[in-house]
């Protein structure tokens, strides 16, 4: 019961707060339409009041995560053979190389291979297994996975968002509804008005969000130069014809084709890569099965964890320093999984008592009992999560993908075991002879899918970075109108070919590149476990035991693997982190920047009564035909208005101002995404119109955006002169004028027919105000505004033709 009352108590608070919202709103903006203006209202009403003071139009969507059907055991078994072909390939491939990073200079005690595939065992079994596979797959955003949708989804539940842009109505949205579970409130609600009262961990999870995000896309140039140079490499067991820079410039003539191809997007890839990696797992796993019966059978023993002991006992330091070679098998586990979702049409199952270890609610259905689509692994294991059932990729990794690796890894290390001079080489000298040319064939074909994970991962990380106001504008091409997740950022494409080759040219084998690489994963498996605490504390309410125990366990492992990467600092480990530094600090500049921007609009946008005052102005003439004038500031009107108007003293018969919104969710369904509102009198003809989306929504082409801004509008003036009337007392009821709504509507038509919609964008170029900082002038005045010419511009993002485009630009002092 005092959990209940908790919750009452909470929401008596927030009614409160919107209460006292709605207030202030009556006396900033008296002129906007105020249709249920001293109604009594339920909650539910309550908050569906519209923040600039409109009443959101009321729509049903089937796409939320009620919807969800309950999947035959056909359909999931038909998606976990497609889940191999998108998730494993990085973790598929770890055996080409992990082995020969653990021992660079070979074996020097024959018990070192038990303590080190204990090591690996164990790892793969608690993070592999344990950690993504059964519990960040369900730390997910209704479907979608990566460090932005975890922070999205912290963001739904604390106010730790940096920009002053939410509204009412974003609750309503069918993805962003989470009903929150009433045990250990106490606890929750602690962590909560924690970040949402101290500004310095609000930039804390930010920088943590930006730098895990960084890490990624780190990982997206090193998994295709380490998994192409260990499968090409292998050539050397055939051949000593071939040298190492032969090695290095035909793995670069792979890794330039495999960029050029990304345009043409991955519609088919599950289809199309599931069978080959089937493949693989089947060689590495019946080829790991002859070599542990053939040559030691005895290394079952590597399943005690005391071996583990003896080696760090043995080795001490240099026992320590391998685990940065241990970690490379780990590197699929987050970069598969994200890539996984994003790439076929979703499909939710129905949740089942203890599906997960640590929590006891489905974060996108605690109410109806579904549970949606979610990711599994690694960052790009889990960042493009949102297309396969969660059951399907659990038994895709317990019945192939985990056996089949490690048997693999027992097999090398049965076969180094009696051959120990080989373990600079341990995979491909542990092929048996006959087999060598069909594995190194199906190797080669294995290493291009585990690059195309990672870098279809990075394309969907930046997609969500760009929609949360983090990334600097770039192109982002869906290249399949069917899956929505599929896109291609063709700047980041090139500049990730270019580090790519880069990369393998200047490291040129996979020892140095592996030092690096591990950096990277244990950076992004460290910030994932980070946020997962914060996931399990304050959303899932976990029990605080199970909560000492991850990180204790999990988390404490993580640690040291994180500490002994960082030893391998000046032997390639700086690489990710130069990468890392470059784009945090873009990543970090351009969020500065466009708070800034936000902010100042914030504080001087246009009250409503000065609106109503230029708009009735005698000497502004109203022209005939349709304007939607741009603008990101979502509470209120643009400073640039007022300039505007003062040059160009003529306003259209129907304006409309466009504010594009991101929310802190995946998806907005259609029918969700347009909300209106009116500015009073009627006769104005000035609407408001908030257009959100979800950071993995496709932005619509100029005319169908147009085409549906149209008819939502006219749908909005009929539902405004209704519901006056819907909501009067009985004594008060008149017949709707059916001449009046047609009339109002017709306006809309009769505007149009003068020529096209023009489309009005401020041209806003931010200055640091007089008395600021150097370091202030020098972030906004410099390297801000030298971004801003450096991408994409508004129109261009906009897809607004330029024949019907006018640029309004104006200087913001910050």
């Amino acid at each position: 019961m005092e959990g209940v009352d908790a919750i009452e108590e909470e929401s008596s608070q927030e009614k409160i707060h919107v209460e006292e919202k709605e207030q202030e709103h009556e006396v900033d903006q008296p002129g906007i339409h105020r249709g249920l203006k001293c109604k009594k209202l339920s909650w539910k009403n309550l908050i569906r009041l519209d923040s600039f003071d409109l009443e959101a139009d009321r729509f049903t969507s089937n796409q939320g995560p009620g919807s969800s059907q309950a999947l035959d055991w056909g359909s999931i078994m038909k998606l976990a053979f497609q889940s191999i072909g998108v998730v494993y390939g990085d973790l598929g491939t770890s055996p080409l190389y992990v082995l020969p990073g653990i021992f660079p200079i070979g074996v020097k005690h024959n018990d070192d291979i038990l303590g080190v595939l204990s090591l690996i065992f164990y790892s793969l079994m608690l993070i592999t297994l344990i950690k993504y596979v059964f519990i960040v797959l369900t730390a997910n955003d209704n479907g979608d996975g990566g460090t932005f949708a975890l922070y999205s989804l912290i963001c739904r539940y604390a106010k730790v968002s940096l920009t002053p842009n939410q509204q009412a109505e974003d609750k309503e949205v069918s993805n962003y509804r989470l009903d929150v579970p009433n045990r250990r409130l106490k606890r929750a609600s602690f962590i909560k008005s924690m970040l949402e009262s101290n500004q310095i961990l609000k930039y804390f999870i930010l920088f943590m969000t930006m730098l895990g995000t960084s890490m990624v896309i780190g990982d997206g140039i090193l998994t295709p130069c380490i998994s192409v140079l260990s499968a090409v490499g292998g050539v050397k067991e055939a051949t000593s014809a071939l040298t190492d820079n032969t090695i290095m410039w035909i793995s670069v003539g792979i890794l330039i084709i495999l960029f050029q191809v990304q345009r043409f997007g991955t519609d088919k890839i599950g289809y199309s890569f599931a069978p080959v990696l089937t493949i693989w797992f089947l060689f590495i796993g019946t080829i790991g099965m002859y070599n542990f019966v053939k040559h030691d059978p005895g290394v079952i023993k590597a399943i005690n964890p005391m071996y583990i002991v003896d080696y760090f006992i043995r080795n001490k330091k240099n026992a320590w320093i391998s685990l940065g070679g241990v970690i490379l098998c780990l590197t699929g586990v987050y970069h598969n999984l994200i890539s996984l979702f994003k790439h076929f049409e979703c499909t939710e199952m129905r949740c089942s008592d203890g599906l997960g270890l640590f929590h006891s609610y489905c974060l996108s259905c605690y109410s109806c009992g579904e549970f949606g689509q979610t990711m599994t692994g690694s960052e790009a294991l889990f960042a493009d999560l949102g297309h396969f059932s969660v059951r399907s990729i659990q038994i895709s990794s317990i019945i192939i993908v985990f056996p089949s690796i490690i048997l693999a890894y027992f097999g090398q290390a049965s076969y180094l075991r009696k051959h120990n001079q080989d373990a600079s080489n341990a995979f491909y000298s542990s092929v048996p002879k006959p087999l060598y040319w069909p594995m190194f064939i199906v190797a080669i074909m294995a290493a291009i899918i585990a690059s195309q994970s990672l870098i279809s991962a990075s394309f969907s990380i930046v997609q969500q970075s760009l929609a949360l106001g983090c990334f600097p504008r770039v192109k982002v091409v869906h290249t399949s109108a069917k899956y929505k997740g599929q896109v291609y950022v063709p700047e980041i494409n090139t500049l990730l070919m270019l580090a790519c080759v880069g990369v393998t040219l200047g490291f040129k084998n996979t020892l140095k590149i592996g030092n690096a690489y591990g950096i990277a994963v244990a950076f992004v498996f460290t910030i994932t476990s980070l946020f997962l605490l914060l996931v399990m504390v304050m959303i899932w309410k976990t029990n605080i035991y199970l909560i000492i125990m991850y990180a204790l366990t999990i988390g404490l492992l993580e640690f040291l693997f994180l500490s002994s990467v960082l030893y391998k600092f000046v032997d390639g480990g700086y690489l990710p982190l130069l990468f890392a530094l470059t784009l945090v600090t873009i990543m970090h500049l351009w969020n500065y920047g466009y708070q800034k921007k936000y902010k100042y609009e914030l504080e001087n946008k246009v009250p409503t009564h000065k609106l109503v005052e230029v708009a009735s102005n005698p000497s502004i003439h109203r022209v005939p035909g349709v304007a939607l004038f741009y603008t990101e500031l979502v509470h209120g009107i643009s400073p640039i208005f007022t300039h505007y108007v003062s040059n160009v003293p003529a306003l259209h018969s129907i304006f409309v101002f466009v504010s594009i919104k991101y929310l802190t969710i995946s998806t907005v369904p259609p029918k969700e995404r347009f909300l209106f509102g009116r500015i009073e009198p009627h006769k104005l003809g000035i609407f408001r119109c908030v257009v959100r989306y979800g950071y993995k929504d496709s932005r619509f082409e100029c005319d169908f955006f147009k085409e549906m801004l149209v008819n939502q509008l006219q749908e909005f003036i009929r539902n405004d002169l209704l519901k006056p009337n819907e909501l009067a007392d009985n004594k008060e009821l008149e017949k709707v004028d059916e001449e009046t709504v047609q009339r109002e509507v017709e306006i809309v038509d009769v505007a149009l027919k003068f020529g096209d919609i023009v489309h009005l964008i401020g041209e806003n170029e931010v200055m640091a105000s007089k008395g600021s900082s150097l370091l202030k002038k020098l972030a906004i005045n410099y390297a801000y505004n030298w971004l801003k010419r450096c991408v994409r511009q508004a129109d261009e993002v906009f897809m607004i033709p330029r024949n019907r485009l006018l640029k309004v630009g104006m200087t913001y002092e910050v």
